[in-house]
């Protein structure tokens, strides 16, 4: 390939917003005579690896925005400590066929089970297939709509838990609501019924939602919208945190 035509196509691809064909022009070429690919075989090379690159770059500004508060797989969770979670279960979640259908995924049990850990593995699996997603603490996020309705941008402020494709919302019930703030919840719940999925975490049972939201009649009309279409999933074994401190007390003990 001549200078001046590798030239050109670096600036016509500069021009097309495709800098890595760019930057990779000659290692194409190269490979393309290696395998003596004929023209077609050439152009599928390049525009699969530039569609890997794009989703790639896609993917990293998707997590970098989410404000997820780590990047775990649901090959870091260690299911052998976890022996009344059937792993399928999760796997079937991992599909992404819920997030497909607008529906929503909940995560119930005590602390330390891995309950984030899981709604996050998922969060990030659905941020590779190409969704938006976010993340949020129920407690953030009815400080943050508080704050916003106080100023008279509620309906800004909304946008930020309408947009995503997959709301997470952790830590459900782990602090009482007032009712003006349940309210508040309310308002996500409905605007995403039926519209984006949620991945919800709580140390509660649905029937003691109750007691999180303040208010009987609005926690019947939020798990009404929230379980309609929701896969439940329930987690009762060991803490993984207690554990792993253990593991350290007794290092510790060891050597000392």
């Amino acid at each position: 390939m001549s200078e001046l035509v590798s030239t050109r196509i670096r600036t016509t691809a500069g021009k097309l917003g495709l800098p890595h064909l760019a930057e990779a022009l000659n290692q194409y070429a190269q490979r393309a005579d290696e395998a003596k690919m004929g023209y077609l075989d050439f152009l599928d090379l390049v525009l699969s690896e530039e569609l890997a690159v794009r989703d790639d770059r896609r993917f990293r500004q998707g997590l970098r925005l989410s404000r997820l508060p780590h990047h775990k797989t649901l090959e870091d969770y260690d299911f052998s400590f976890q022996p009344d979670l059937e792993p399928r279960k999760v796997k079937d979640l991992a599909t992404l066929s819920f997030v497909d259908g607008k529906a929503n995924a909940a995560l119930l049990g005590p602390p330390g089970v891995g309950k984030t850990h899981i709604a996050v593995a998922l969060a990030v699996a659905a941020c590779r297939a190409g969704y938006s997603i976010y993340f949020t603490s129920l407690d953030d996020m009815v400080r943050n709509l508080t704050a916003a309705e106080a100023a008279g941008r509620l309906t800004s402020k909304l946008g930020t838990y309408l947009r995503p494709s997959v709301l997470v919302v952790d830590e459900v019930g782990y602090q009482p609501l007032e009712r003006a703030e349940a309210n508040l919840v309310f308002q996500v719940i409905s605007k995403r019924y039926e519209k984006g999925s949620i991945i919800l975490t709580s140390n509660k049972t649905f029937s003691e939602c109750g007691q999180v939201f303040g208010d009987e009649v609005l926690a019947t009309a939020i798990l009404d919208r929230l379980l309609h279409h929701c896969d439940v999933i329930a987690i009762n074994g060991p803490s993984y945190r207690l554990k792993n401190r253990l593991a350290a007390i007794e290092r510790d003990t060891q050597v000392a």
